[in-house]
């Protein structure tokens, strides 16, 4: 039997999450809670085996995993509403909130001395198209079997990374933000590649397929990325002339930057 997953939440996260589990060979039966009833539609026009509700607590009953997919701000809210809804024995919880510590998590979720099998996820939008990175940190209760539960449903949507919670938040900036700065990468590409006077369809074609080479060469070699630039950098070429252009407008130390200046301290 496969399992069910209750998802908090149907916004632009949780409603990837849910579109992509509805390919998954683990999870058989997908179920979105939303206050916004045409979030709830969408998602049904997706797929109209995606069962909703506007009520988070009786979305969540029955369910073997429940993601909790809100704005952090809203998470101890929407956990206090909840909670008397959820088993522990049963159930692992899932929290994508980015920025609410197990910490909170535990004090919200406590009952008693009880609190569900507990992880906290970062994952990042590609996630629509089952290419996403999948951050997760494990609290101290889960068991390895759980562990693998979570691992072996999510790879399927892309490619899990075990961290410890202190971690969470620099893995965050190189992926869940990350690939918002691959896309700034390819339109600032793309506007060079007009001004040299190709048209933009065509330039973003080249620049992603260039990307994916890119990618498949350094996986498929298990190579650095600075051995696939040195077979491409002719000296007195005009590949090295470009990469020196580049670095003396901040290229390497922008990125530096911009990833720094997004962690969450």
């Amino acid at each position: 039997m496969g399992k069910t997953i209750a998802i908090i939440g149907g916004g632009n996260m949780g409603g990837a999450i849910a579109r992509a589990l509805t390919q998954n060979s683990i999870i058989s039966k997908v179920k979105v809670s939303d206050v916004n009833e045409n979030t709830l539609r969408s998602l049904q026009n997706f797929n109209n085996n995606i069962e909703v509700s506007t009520s988070n607590a009786e979305n969540v009953k029955g369910a073997d995993i429940v993601l909790l997919a809100v704005k952090p701000w809203l998470a101890e809210q929407v956990i206090a509403d909840i909670k008397d809804s959820l088993d522990y024995s049963k159930q692992i919880f899932i929290s994508i909130a980015a920025g609410v510590p197990f910490e909170k998590l535990t004090a919200a979720l406590s009952k008693g001395n009880t609190i569900p099998s507990l992880f906290r996820m970062i994952p990042n939008t590609a996630i629509d198209v089952l290419q996403s990175v999948l951050i997760v940190a494990p609290y101290i209760n889960a068991t390895e079997e759980q562990k693998k539960v979570v691992e072996d449903i999510f790879n399927e949507t892309g490619k899990v990374f075990f961290v410890q919670e202190k971690d969470l938040n620099a893995f965050m900036s190189l992926s869940s933000c990350g690939i918002a700065y691959a896309f700034r990468y390819i339109r600032a590409a793309v506007e060079g590649a007009v001004e040299m006077g190709i048209y933009p369809n065509i330039a973003k074609q080249v620049i992603t397929q260039t990307m994916r080479g890119a990618i498949d060469l350094i996986d498929t070699n298990d190579s650095h990325p600075e051995e696939e630039i040195d077979k491409v950098t002719t000296p007195g070429g005009i590949t090295i002339k470009g990469l020196n252009e580049m670095e003396a407008y901040g290229f390497t130390d922008s990125v530096i930057k911009g990833l720094k200046a997004s962690l969450i301290k």
